[in-house]
């Protein structure tokens, strides 16, 4: 009897006990989400890359030399299409992510599917989160705001080179039907997307690149763009119209930012010449609480601005002259959409776009 009790005690205690609410399940999820994107992100490469390097003083040396030679000939694949893999563009995950921020898409115009794009991302931030979702997952809706458009984003090349990170970049790209894929932002790639006919694409390209990042702050918008003018080249050539899209990216991290001229400013640059990013210093809150600090980022809005097109003419050789006329309109259009803007998505009228 004692037994029995004891039995329906602990079951009117446990019956007793509130259960998790829809919305407290909805922010694990999301929570969840991050933590993989951010621990993919920053980690999947290397530990890989040194996970097959101890495997080859291993009886299982063999598995790290047939993936190197998969690898070598595998090399100009990123650059021609990569491999899609959809399961994974649909991952339901995608979608708690998003909500996490939010993270939404804005249209201020229209984009004709009978031209093709050159999207500027501004600015870089640490992670590049905006760019990624809006432009890669389908999650915010690209395809509904610019029906006949297929968006791309790209990434530095040497993300590319890392074991296994490779495969997981690379299982976004297209191949038969409108998707968004992720590709190395080289001469050779941005010419392969802009060049198919039967399709009218958009390529993302987060102009500023790690050389931004290091300026990356809250409440500042600082852009690295006065002498990035090779995307107005590649549009020349090709007769593509450029894009600027902006806003929210700065304020997801905080970051110790080093002074012009200090030595660990110097050693942030030398990273960013030799390997193509620049290591920073940055932080946001922790696991467990949003008053620790750790490496998931602050649940901020962003939104992805999608600002108007300039349009650009097909030229073989565009002369220095022609470039910088159009560099200098694409500025224009960014201030543009910056001002109009930037007191709808949480600065002040007050701020202004700091371009160097």
């Amino acid at each position: 009897t004692g037994s029995r009790a004891s039995i329906q005690t602990a079951l009117r205690t446990l019956l007793a006990v509130p259960w998790p609410s829809q919305r407290d399940v909805g922010s694990v999820l999301q929570l969840l989400a991050v933590l993989q994107w951010v621990l993919s992100f920053l980690l999947l490469g290397t530990v890989s890359l040194l996970l097959l390097i101890y495997l080859l003083f291993t009886s299982l040396w063999l598995i790290p030399v047939l993936y190197l030679a998969w690898i070598i000939l595998d090399w100009d694949t990123p650059e021609k299409g990569g491999r899609r893999l959809p399961c994974l563009r649909r991952w339901t995950v995608w979608k708690h992510f998003r909500d996490y921020f939010p993270v939404k898409l804005v249209k201020t115009h229209d984009l004709s599917p009978s031209h093709k794009y050159i999207i500027g991302s501004h600015p870089h931030g640490i992670l590049c989160v905006g760019a990624f979702w809006n432009f890669i997952t389908g999650s915010t809706g690209f395809e509904e705001l610019f029906p006949g458009i297929r968006s791309f984003l790209t990434t530095l090349a040497g993300n590319f080179r890392l074991p296994v990170f490779r495969e997981y970049l690379m299982s976004g790209a297209p191949v038969l039907r409108p998707a968004a894929g992720l590709f190395p932002v080289t001469r050779r790639a941005i010419g392969y997307l802009l060049s198919q006919k039967s399709t009218s694409n958009a390529v993302a390209i987060v102009i500023g690149g790690a050389a931004e990042s290091l300026s990356c702050r809250p409440g500042v918008t600082t852009l690295i763009l006065k002498n990035r003018k090779g995307f107005v080249r590649m549009a020349l050539r090709h007769g593509v119209f450029l894009v600027p899209s902006s806003f929210g990216e700065n304020d997801l991290f905080h970051q110790v930012v080093f002074e012009e001229g200090s030595w660990m400013r110097s050693v942030q640059w030398c990273f960013q010449k030799m390997i193509g990013f620049a290591p920073c210093l940055f932080y946001g809150h922790g696991l467990t609480s949003c008053h620790s600090r750790g490496f998931l980022p602050y649940a901020r809005p962003i939104a992805t601005v999608v600002g108007e097109p300039v349009a650009v003419p097909k030229v073989e050789n565009p002369s220095r002259e022609l470039v910088d006329w159009y560099h200098e309109l694409y500025i224009c259009a960014l201030l543009k959409l910056f001002n109009e803007n930037k007191t709808k998505y949480g600065l002040s009228e007050s701020d202004e776009l700091h371009i160097l």
